[in-house]
């Protein structure tokens, strides 16, 4: 016979191995599963010892020649479905349609289906039929069409395939049984079950589902012997019972005592005596300890016994509980500090489907994994947490190597990039320690051959932007000259060499110009100051850091201006601007970006400063179209936008050639004596002659460079745009207020 064992994403290498295990010879991966020939006992020794696959189905016909949902139907009706169905049983048709041209609906596909058995029945019964039953069937057929090949199985496993039978109660939030095995599979905890017997731990342990799956695993358990009547072969005409008791009882037969100790934790004590109620059905209670804990306040006391481990967990996260982002990213925060301080000398997989709150673990992990839990996709972190001596190693091996280095001559073109730096910091540098500036531009393309921007923060971290080099530039030299720069840049600075973060910026056109430096797979932030207000950057997962330094001048310029002022920023990014403006008074502040991405950071900084009151709004949404669709006044507006942008909704954005309607669009939202900065980097560019007869507009440009940036004064264009004269109050006929309200559908009373 041809069985297909159909595995969760990523996890297809797994089932493979639980087919070769039963005793499968003959088999192929492919997409969503495993395709096998096996008799009957190997059949039963798979369903009895898998823990990854999802469903076990067997073949029954395969076809290449049907074009239409007719043909499905008549060839369905030449099938024998009398071998499997009778009148009295009940059944359920399942269906998996891809890329077939000649079927529009899936469901119709499973409807035709349906339609063939029950007539077929009907005529092999004397006009009797069995009845559908989705939720309870006997018996469920399933048709798999890929392309031109259709397939039609008969469901061998049922769904106690994927449900164990254990989990009689559940918490708000629960992990898949399979889901949870393949992740301990994967870890670090599994690869050294039969040597080291380490401690696992999960510190979130909800209904118990990995704790559960742990034990089943360090004692040898079968899954098939929880409950070893759920699956639908019971119930088949070629079911044989005699044959069943007989794996039954191998597997019996290999179960051994844990010895390991297996932890579940929970916040929630409701939580933990759901998962002791399941670690009984699932005859597992014996070898799990379950406690009432809060993991953030671990102790190193807590765990003084345990040796070293392993900790498997699946945390809450905000979009899985519904939790507030604040709230999720403390968790995860708290987490990675309890994980290093206390769990020296273990290991940590960790799984979760947003790889920001994964960057609050605050760890570098050593490898990922791709799952997907629940229709989310996610990915599982595996972490080994250096114990004290591991670290004082570490740090010893890494300090020798970094004064080797430093030990060795730089060369010619190296030392010419060092003494610039030098020059740099005694002037720069010495001038931003005066004014009280941490992060500041040291250099800036200062020497054609170095060409680079190389930025300052805290005097703990650089941001060094290498300009792309013209075609005409060899490759070689441009790389070169690169290393150059970054030696010289640590041997002036201080700063050591793994935080020195390089990035490219390229002069890009059109919608290259904003796209993300990559997608994130762990996310690297870190707090610097700024007038005395603190900020999140990230040097490593975006093109800029989160914090644009020639604009401190026009953020503290913000400051001085906002007290008592409604506030609106337009293309806020990160919403520094809006700190400096809820710091200087602000009564109430408006912060608009199109990226939830940024929106979050943004929010991030208003809140490690302070301002959490609700009066602080925060809009996703184009710019544009939020001006269109305002109707409130402002007393400050800041309007910094890209050179270039696009939207679905509106087409491309080109700062020169839109600016003017930009500024009409925001000025008729700002009052009669408010003003308006307006802000652009793109290095041409030429305000519209147009707007001047309509507003005044001074040119601040010269007074928001900083010291650090006067090397490069088109760096930004700043104006301030004030109204010239107090707007006329429009007035409409009561025509053609008649009309808008009918247009409008508002009501008679508006």
């Amino acid at each position: 016979m041809i069985f297909f064992a159909s595995a969760s994403a990523n996890q297809n290498d797994l089932v493979e191995r639980e087919v070769r295990e039963a005793g499968a010879t003959e088999f192929r991966t492919g997409s969503g599963g495993v395709e096998f020939e096996a008799d009957l006992e190997t059949a039963y020794r798979f369903a009895m010892w898998t823990r990854c696959a999802t469903r076990l189905l067997l073949l029954v016909h395969q076809n290449t020649e049907l074009e239409s949902t007719d043909d499905l139907y008549e060839h369905s009706l030449t099938l024998p479905w009398e071998n499997w169905l009778n009148p009295k049983m009940t059944f359920a048709v399942t269906e998996n349609v891809t890329d077939c041209r000649w079927i529009r609906n899936s469901h119709f596909a499973a409807l035709r289906l349906k339609d063939a058995l029950v007539e077929r029945i009907r005529m092999k019964y004397n006009g009797q039929r069995p009845d559908v039953d989705r939720d309870n069937p006997d018996i469920v057929f399933h048709l798999h069409v890929n392309r031109n090949l259709v397939s039609w199985y008969v469901d061998f496993g049922g769904r106690g395939m994927a449900r164990r039978g254990y989990r009689a109660e559940q918490t708000t939030a629960v992990m898949g049984e399979f889901l949870a095995a393949s992740l301990l599979y994967r870890s670090d905890w599994y690869k050294t079950l039969d040597t080291d017997r380490r401690t696992l731990l999960d510190p979130f342990c909800g209904s118990g589902t990995i704790c559960i799956e742990a034990a089943l695993l360090a004692t040898d358990t079968a899954p098939g012997l929880i409950e070893p009547y759920r699956f639908a072969f019971v119930k088949l005409p070629i079911h044989k019972e005699e044959l069943w008791q007989r794996i039954i009882a191998e597997a019996e037969d290999r179960q051994k005592e844990a010895g390991c100790r297996i932890l579940g934790w929970d916040i929630d004590p409701k939580a933990v005596e759901i998962a002791k109620r399941n670690a009984k059905k699932a005859g597992v209670s014996s070898v799990i300890e379950f406690a009432v804990k809060d993991f953030t306040k671990t102790q190193s006391e807590d765990i003084e016994t345990l040796g070293e481990g392993c900790v498997v967990t699946d945390p809450p996260y905000g979009v899985r509980l519904n939790e507030g982002r604040d709230i999720t990213s403390k968790l995860y925060s708290q987490t990675g500090e309890v994980l290093y301080n206390i769990f020296g000398g273990w290991n940590a997989c960790i799984i979760c489907p947003d790889s920001q709150l994964l960057g609050y673990i605050d760890m570098k992990p050593d490898r990922t994994n791709l799952f997907v839990n629940g229709g989310l996709e996610c990915q599982a972190a595996h972490y080994h947490i250096f114990s004290t001596e591991q670290r004082a190693e570490l740090l010893k091996k890494a300090q020798l190597k970094r004064e080797e280095r430093l030990s060795q001559p730089l060369s010619s073109g190296a030392q010419m990039a060092a003494n610039r730096l030098k020059k740099n910091m005694s002037s720069i540098g010495k001038e931003m320690a005066k004014n009280g500036v941490t992060c500041y531009r040291l250099y800036d393309a200062d020497m054609p051959e170095y060409s680079a921007a190389i930025d300052v923060y805290e005097g703990k971290w650089i941001s060094l932007q290498e300009y792309a080099a013209p075609a005409s530039i060899d490759p070689e030299d441009a790389k070169r000259r690169l290393d150059e720069l970054i030696l010289a840049t640590e041997r002036v600075t201080g700063i050591d060499l793994d935080n020195i973060y390089v990035k490219r910026r390229e002069i890009q056109k059109g919608a290259n110009q904003y796209v993300k430096h990559g997608k994130p797979t762990e996310s690297h932030f870190f707090i610097v100051n700024e007038n005395g207000h603190r900020f999140s950057v990230n040097f490593q997962d975006y093109i800029d850091t989160g914090l644009f330094l020639d604009h401190r001048p026009v953020r503290k310029l913000i400051e001085t201006m906002s007290n008592g002022k409604r506030f609106l920023n337009l293309f806020c990014y990160t919403a520094s601007a809006t700190v400096y403006a809820a710091a200087g008074g602000a009564l109430s502040t408006v912060s608009v970006d199109s990226s939830t991405t940024y929106l979050d950071w943004a929010v991030k900084n208003m809140s490690i400063n302070g301002f959490n009151t609700m009066n602080h709004f925060f809009y996703r949404e184009d710019c544009l179209e939020f001006l269109r669709g305002n109707h409130d006044t402002y007393d400050l507006i800041f309007c910094d936008p890209p050179t270039f942008s696009n939207s679905k909704s509106r087409g491309t954005f080109d700062i020169q050639r839109d600016h003017e309607y930009l500024i009409r669009s925001c000025m008729k939202h700002l009052a009669f004596s408010g003003s308006m900065i307006f802000s652009t980097n793109y290095t041409r560019f030429r305000m519209n002659e147009d707007l001047g007869g309509d507003f005044i507009i001074e040119d601040i440009t010269q007074s928001t460079i900083g010291e650090d940036f006067e090397r490069n004064s088109k760096i930004h264009s700043c104006f301030i745009i004030r109204h010239r004269t107090k707007p006329a109050k429009q007035v409409f006929s009561v025509k053609t207020v008649r009309k808008i309200t009918r247009k409008n559908n508002f009501p008679k009373e508006i």
